[in-house]
């Protein structure tokens, strides 16, 4: 028996197809929710009530520090027995993205904190409401210098997508296990979607060098 097949690797892709759309969305979709929440995060931080900011920041530093996939199994199997009962595919996002807001709420911070604090005071000269000074003046330039930290963390989301196949989502890594155990064939189906993994990440980390690049000419910050 030969050590490589070609044939068990095309029997092997609309596997992995199947199981890399499930990948792409998971990654997409919690991604989304971590930008979100990760910027609310952020500013509830940045609140003047130290108690308000101060259990933000155990709320973040408790989600930091544990586990993944322990956050996953909490929901997922603990949730019920508490009458809260989550569909797989909606607690898996939903952990993805809350997990990962927590490290992406840092980044803002970092970017926040690095703005100088002339901003400020140039807001209340021109007596900008809170809202439209964080909108308008602050924001558009903290963002663009944390591009590339989310985009690690964007990156690193994909990666950590095969922790969903731990509730019974097939993601790719999962379906090309089947795939294997199915055939008795390991090697084509875990090296292609290895692979996979390899030029999804390399085409995520040039997309997110475009959006830095973009950003800091439309913002003058180069």
């Amino acid at each position: 028996m030969s050590i490589w097949d070609w044939d068990y690797v095309w029997e092997a892709m609309p596997y992995l197809y199947q199981g890399a759309i499930v990948t792409v969305q998971a990654t997409f979709l919690g991604f989304a929710i971590a930008l979100v929440l990760g910027l609310v995060f952020a500013l509830v931080r940045q609140s003047q009530n130290r108690i308000i900011s101060g259990v933000m920041a155990e709320i973040v530093e408790f989600i930091r520090s544990t586990p993944l996939l322990l956050q996953i199994f909490f929901v997922y199997f603990v949730g019920p027995q508490f009458g809260i009962v989550i569909p797989a595919w909606t607690a898996g996002i939903g952990v993805l993205g809350i997990h990962y807001a927590a490290y992406c709420s840092e980044c803002y911070r970092a970017g926040i904190e690095n703005v100088d604090g002339g901003q400020w005071e140039a807001c209340t000269a021109l007596n900008l409401s809170m809202a439209r000074a964080w909108r308008v003046i602050i924001l558009p330039q903290a963002i663009p210098p944390i591009v590339p930290s989310l985009g690690n963390y964007f990156i690193g989301m994909f990666k950590d997508t095969p922790i969903l196949a731990a509730i019974a989502i097939l993601e790719m890594l999962q379906r090309a296990k089947n795939f294997g155990a199915e055939n008795y064939r390991y090697i084509e189906a875990i090296t292609m979607a290895g692979a996979l993994y390899l030029l999804f990440s390399l085409v995520a980390s040039v997309i997110v060098q475009m959006i830095s690049l973009w950003l800091n000419r439309r913002y003058h910050l180069q």
